[in-house]
């Protein structure tokens, strides 16, 4: 069995051992029962302690179980939470790594929680598209209070050990947690200490009733369209609001409407995804990564001091190199303000923060790269300079070190031509901003070394990001499919759409900001700069709207107008950008029309799924679901719809196929259905 019990004399331990994370699964819930049973039967044991083997508390329910119904099968957790609560003896959790989602849960079911100092604790569920269904979103809020709780469970975030000890959600920190914990158990028997039923079996008082109309406000737009977060917020508005058994069971309710929400099934999907696009297909176990110990970075501007930020986050002495001392000084003051920034929100400790400032380090010469493992270059993407760039990286550099390019479309053959090492050369393509965008695009050229990608697909797990492999084209696999996105949103306003019309479609559909908006944030010319690079095929064109809010200095935020004007932070309709846009449709002699909000839609997300398709025949991604992850975590695509392939998949193959057939003959060639998205469309799903 996978939960061992151990004597401690009068103290019963209740050991879970179910490697790799102690997921509560079925024998281990089983193994929880028979074990409280024997402690409550054995008169000589008179508390009892609950903790993990191999240094880790149940990092939650099993995912598998969740997807088939198994965790339906009982004993379910209510069933041991249920058993604990009516032991009649103490019981004491002793948290080591990490105790999430059900592992959490059942340990704020006991009287007290010890907690070693590097422990991390919380309710992910959210992040699946559910909420805690055993009791979390209650016993926290009676535990914290109401509005930890909203910030906490709403977002699904851990808490360190430090945090949870000021938040009254866990009692000690020590240690020698299992230790601490047998002894605390033997206290709490020795005073007599109730169930936590008797301690909590009233509801909360003296919550300002303003607090959920105001969170609700303040979240409509982060929640909108997601069903997970809204019924956080209603469960714990219930346990302020309604008695104990009435606000346990409404959390119960929310549970399963969650389970049974095609929300939940589309961020399961993402999670198993992100976990198959760690595993590159045609690389064996046998290939060791290359440790990185230092780091360097070239270009001291907004990418390259956020890349800096995820190294020394990491741990990992970086220096940040480049040739303009006014740029080094202006990317150290805005890398103390992030810093500083994090310690205001809670993020990190001063201490901490002033650590990772100072594995910082900053030069103006090449020479100063002469120890590091891996140096990634993050200039201004024109190829002539990369390759320059390059050049000097190859001749500074240890031989050992991999060389990589933070290009977000450009040719990595051509980078690794201009050294002596294309073995070691590959892309790492973070998102902007660096050191927030959870998405590393790695590029594997036509050389990179099987130790070459794993060092870099291993390395984004050490900076906190999620990897995904690409193979090397123009644009990879995010920008590559982005084109026709933008290029759509652009062909829609030259045929009768308003600006606010395809963004609002985009914005409903669940994306924090519609493509045009996007354009306008990134900047009018940073948008026409890249297009200048890209030929196109004859039968294809731009619309020059785009060029024209360039020429014109209609660039969007910088300049507070563009295809919206900015006053204040905000956008608003900008009357002569539909003058322009107006105009060009008049030049190219396009009759406007009204548009309906299913055919922007479909214009806009269609040829994504088209492109996707030929990306997946291609072999530039290995799976339908690593396009999904890198449109979810770098293109704002919302995880509660899977992902495009994912979504497009949900809706029927056979609606991208009509798009795409309606849309070739006035956009070309390369906008006809994709054989693989036929295929697909035949069997109805992607493989």
């Amino acid at each position: 069995m996978p939960t061992h019990y151990l004597s401690e004399h009068d103290v019963a331990v209740l050991e879970i051992d179910n490697p790799p994370v102690n997921a509560l699964s079925l024998e281990v819930r089983t193994g929880l029962i028979a074990g409280l049973e024997r402690a409550a039967g054995d008169a000589a044991v008179k508390a009892v302690v609950i903790a993990g083997a191999g240094g880790s508390f149940p990092a939650g329910a099993d995912i598998n179980e969740i997807a088939s119904g198994a965790a339906f099968q009982p004993p379910i957790l209510l069933d041991v939470i249920a058993r604990l609560e009516s032991l009649g003896k103490p019981t004491v959790a002793a948290i080591e790594g990490l105790a999430l989602g059900g592992g959490f849960e059942l340990a704020l079911a006991c009287h007290a929680r010890i907690a070693a100092p590097a422990a991390r604790v919380g309710l992910p569920e959210v992040k699946l598209g559910l909420i805690p269904g055993s009791g979390g979103t209650q016993r926290f809020t009676r535990l914290a209070g109401p509005q930890a709780a909203l910030e906490a469970i709403t977002s699904g975030e851990q808490l360190s050990a430090a945090r949870a000890l000021t938040l009254g959600l866990i009692d000690a920190i020590a240690a020698e947690a299992p230790r601490a914990a047998i002894d605390c158990a033997r206290r709490l028997a020795a005073e007599g200490a109730p169930p936590p039923a008797s301690e909590r079996a009233q509801k909360i008082t003296g919550v300002d009733p303003q607090l959920f109309a105001r969170w609700r406000a303040a979240h409509e737009r982060k929640f909108r369209g997601q069903l997970a977060p809204w019924r956080i917020v209603d469960a714990i508005e219930a346990a302020c609001t309604r008695g104990r058994e009435e606000a346990f069971q409404l959390e119960r309710q929310y549970y399963l409407q969650c389970r049974e929400s095609p929300q939940r099934k589309a961020l399961m999907h993402v999670f198993h995804a992100e976990r198959a696009a760690r595993r590159i297909p045609d690389v064996g176990g046998e290939v060791e990564p290359l440790p990185i110990r230092r780091a360097g970075v070239v270009g001291a501007g907004t990418m390259g001091a956020g890349i800096a930020i995820c190294f020394a986050s990491a741990g990992i002495p970086v220096t940040l190199l480049d040739v303009s001392p006014a740029a080094l000084e202006s990317a150290r003051a805005r890398i103390r303000e992030l810093y500083g920034q994090s310690v205001e929100r809670g993020k990190l400790t001063r201490g901490q923060a002033d650590a990772a400032f100072e594995r910082i380090s900053t030069a103006s010469r090449y020479e100063a790269l002469g120890e590091v493992d891996i140096a990634i270059e993050a200039v201004f993407e024109d190829p002539a300079l990369k390759r320059e760039v390059f050049e000097k990286l190859d001749r500074s550099t240890p031989p050992h070190a991999i060389l990589a390019s933070n290009t977000s479309t450009l040719d990595i053959d051509g980078l690794a031509a201009a050294t002596g090492r294309p073995q070691q050369v590959v892309g790492t393509h973070f998102f902007s901003p660096a050191h927030v965008m959870k998405l590393m695009e790695n590029v594997r050229g036509a050389a990179s070394s099987p130790r070459t990608l794993l060092t870099v697909m291993a390395l984004a797990r050490r900076l906190g990001k999620i990897p995904v492999l690409a193979g090397n084209c123009d644009g990879f696999i995010g920008n590559r499919m982005l084109q026709y996105y933008g290029a759509e949103a652009e062909r829609l306003l030259e045929e009768g759409a308003t600006p606010e019309q395809v963004d609002d479609v985009i914005e409903a559909f669940g994306f924090a900001m519609g493509p045009l908006a996007m354009r306008d944030l990134a900047g009018n010319d940073v948008g026409w700069a890249i297009r200048r690079n890209r030929a196109l095929p004859p039968d294809e064109r731009w619309s020059p709207i785009l060029q024209r809010m360039a020429e014109q200095g209609r660039l969007g935020r910088k300049s507070g107008h563009g295809f919206y004007r900015y006053e204040g932070g905000k956008r608003r309709h900008n009357p002569e950008a539909l003058a322009l846009i107006e105009a060009v449709s008049r030049e190219l002699r396009v009759e406007r029309r009204s548009i309906g909000e299913e055919e922007i839609l479909a214009r806009l997300l269609h040829p994504l799924v088209n492109e996707g398709a030929k990306i997946l025949a291609e072999g530039i991604a290995s799976r339908p679901g690593d396009i999904d992850v890198v449109y979810v975590h770098g293109y704002g695509f919302p995880p509660y719809k899977g992902g495009p392939m994912y979504w497009a998949e949900q809706d029927g193959l056979e609606k991208v196929i009509a798009t795409m057939e309606r849309l070739a003959p006035s956009h070309g060639m390369r906008w006809r259905p994709a054989p693989r998205l036929i295929e697909a469309a035949g069997r109805g799903r992607w493989s």
